[in-house]
Parts: structure tokens; sequence; C-alpha cells
């Protein structure tokens, strides 16, 4: 994260969510210490050497920081936006209806001890496994997350769908998805045997794509 992407969500969690300064702890030293721990996997122990801080004061703002962001959701979610009619991007406008593409990805977690083996993934680390979607301008429409690493994609894909306010497919339109998913009505996989070309998809090289 840059400095301009940092001060941009200080901003917003200030002035949209109401993070407040405290006399000793700023905004922006609250969000580097969610940041310390959520991006770098690094403890409270040793995030309160970092900020010359009290475990209890780490874990207070921590967690003022995650509520602010989890307040403000509606903010990081892009609406669901078909691909219209008239689409003009040569690399979508063969595909009228789709709302974008989705799959699985792990994150590293500690866990502890007791636990270490739901989590370990087929790689050999702790991490859960998170459930999302992007749309064609590669923004973030829907996230689950929390399902242990050795879960399989297609258990999370199904909890998705199941859960309360969970993934809903409006009429007349699709997802993408790769062939660890079902091809099913609402969720399109690609051809087995045929290659695809990710250069194809590159925004600078404007190129058409196959069909």
């Amino acid at each position: 994260m840059d400095c301009n992407t940092f001060g941009s969500l200080c901003y917003l969690l200030e002035h949209a969510g109401g993070l407040s300064s405290i006399k000793h702890l700023s905004v922006p030293k609250q969000v580097a210490i969610f940041l310390s721990v959520v991006s770098h996997h690094k403890k409270n122990c040793v995030v309160k050497y970092d900020f010359i801080r009290s475990n209890r004061t780490i874990s207070r703002y921590f967690h003022s920081v995650l509520n602010t962001i989890l307040k403000l959701h509606t903010m990081f979610l892009a609406k669901l936006t078909p691909v219209p009619k008239d689409c003009l991007d040569a690399r979508w406008r063969r595909f009228k209806g789709c709302l974008g593409a989705l799959d699985g990805t792990y994150i590293d977690v500690r866990v502890p001890e007791h636990e270490k083996g739901r989590y370990r993934t087929r790689k050999g680390h702790c991490a859960v496994n998170k459930f999302g979607i992007c749309n064609p301008n590669m923004q973030f429409i829907y996230i689950l997350t929390g399902w242990e690493g050795s879960t399989a994609d297609s258990l999370v894909f199904r909890d998705a769908i199941h859960h309360p306010n969970g993934l809903r497919v409006p009429s007349g339109s699709y997802y993408f998805c790769d062939n660890g998913y079902t091809n099913a009505n609402g969720f399109l996989t690609p051809y087995r045997g045929v290659h695809y070309h990710l250069r194809e998809w590159d925004r600078e090289g404007g190129g058409g794509g196959r069909t």
C-alpha cells in the first residue's frame, strides 16, 4: 500500500466511518496498527513493541478500525451491474448479462496448535479459504470468508449460495468460474480442452479474446 492509498483509507475511515483520534494515538497510527496485524500476520505482543503500546491498547484499536471498516462495507463492495447489450469493450461485448468472475483463494492465518489440522491447505500452510467475486472492472461485489483452509471449494461455494443474504444470480445474468465449479444455470465454466491466453485480456493489449 503506497502513501496516497494509505492516506485515502485513513481519510475515509475518519470522515465517513467516524473513526477518531485520541490524545496519544492518531487515526493513521490506529490504521497502521490494524494493517500491521492483517497484512504482516504480526501478533499483539510484537505490534505493541513496534508502537510502544500495551497489549490492551493494540487490541482495542485493532477492533476499533475493524468495526469501522465493517460498517463501511457497502462502500468497499461494488453493486451488481451486468455487462450491457451495448458494451463496447472488446473483451466483454460478447458476454451480455455477465456479472463478473468468481474464485477462491487462501489467506494465511495464525491459529492455535490444536486447530492447525483443520486450517492446513494442500500446500501445507494454515489459511482460510476465501471465496470472492469481482466485476469486469476488478471490483469486489461479494466476499465470503471464514472457512478453514482444508475445506473444498465446492463446499464453500454451496455455503455462499445458501448463506443468509448470500450469493444471488439475477434472472438473465451469470458469473464466470473455473472448472473447479459446476457448469450450471447462472454459472459458466470454460470449455474443456480449449486454451485461453491471458494476454488477450491485457487492458493495454486491447485483444478481443476467444469465444
